[in-house]
């Protein structure tokens, strides 16, 4: 039963450091430390806008944060804003796709839900 518990240990500790590295050699933007389950729940208190300008002020005016299974962009600096709507507004122009969007609105078909593409651009 020790060598179970052990074998256990390693095995997490070993996928936990692969997640790691794998992380840090995406190119993505800065995130703070995340753990596996909350995210990054635990860094928020009240009031959100004074623990979003701190981890601004600590990672830079484009952040990455995790809320559950659901990864968020933070952008903090007017100048970063505009170029996200004006020079990139199509990367974040789409939406999530989610189980209850597709259930409730009859497979996206609702405007407020509904993914960028051909149907969105004929509305």
């Amino acid at each position: 039963m020790e060598t179970y518990y052990s074998y256990l240990a390693f095995i997490l500790t070993v996928v936990f450091i692969i997640k790691l590295l794998r992380h840090q050699k995406l190119n993505s933007p800065p995130r703070p430390f995340c753990w596996p389950i909350i995210g990054h729940l635990h860094l928020f208190r009240p009031p959100l806008y004074k623990a979003l300008e701190t981890l601004s002020l600590l990672y830079g005016p484009i952040l990455s944060l995790k809320l559950g299974c659901r990864s968020f962009l933070v952008v903090s600096s007017p100048s970063t804003v505009e170029e996200c709507f004006t020079k990139n507004d199509i990367v974040f122009a789409n939406r999530p796709r989610t189980m209850a969007g597709e259930h409730l609105t009859y497979n996206l078909t609702n405007p407020v839900v509904a993914p960028y593409g051909h149907s969105w651009r004929n509305l």
